[in-house]
């Protein structure tokens, strides 16, 4: 936390730049490594918990057993499958940590989508997770609103209808939306 605190006191986070990075999403400009290191881990964070959480559901409907516990499926999957992401996170194959800000209009969109899509079903999957029985009907249940939830805050992602996902064309100014 005090090195996140330091780096955001310095400018050198994404989002608390003294002035835009980006002014034109279109525009070739070198990305800084600030923000490939941050997007990177992002991405880990998010597709990480996800695919896990959807994971463990799938195994407990198939086995009847529930294995989300760390000393099982995170304890064994998350470090390779974080690890994944931070290898094609600096290899620039991810939205939004390539060498270049180039497309970046069009990539924040995949991001904050995917973003949004996790911190809405996440909780969700908590909540079910509390009130509904560990039987395999309640766990494809589960399964099937977090999937749901995610499909569904996609698809605004996808149509720009949530905050930050809507397309930057060519040659338009960024602006705060």
């Amino acid at each position: 936390m005090a090195g996140t605190a330091v780096a955001g006191a310095r400018g050198a986070l994404p989002g608390v730049e003294p002035r835009p990075y980006i002014i034109r999403f279109t525009e070739d400009r070198p990305n800084p490594l600030y923000r490939r290191v941050c997007y990177t881990f992002a991405w880990s964070e998010v597709i990480s918990f996800a695919v896990l959480n959807a994971t463990g559901l799938g195994v407990a409907i198939v086995t009847g057993g529930w294995h989300l516990k760390m000393v099982e499926i995170y304890r064994t999957a998350y470090f390779p499958l974080a690890g994944t992401v931070w290898v094609l996170g600096a290899l620039g194959h991810l939205p939004r940590v390539k060498a270049s800000t180039k497309g970046e209009g069009h990539e924040r969109r995949y991001f904050y989508g995917a973003v949004w899509a996790v911190c809405w079903a996440q909780p969700a999957l908590w909540l079910l997770w509390k009130v509904l029985p560990q039987t395999r009907v309640a766990d494809l249940i589960k399964l099937l609103v977090f999937l749901g939830i995610l499909v569904f805050v996609g698809n605004l992602a996808r149509k720009g209808k949530l905050p930050r996902t809507r397309p930057i064309v060519p040659g338009e100014l960024a602006v705060s939306d």
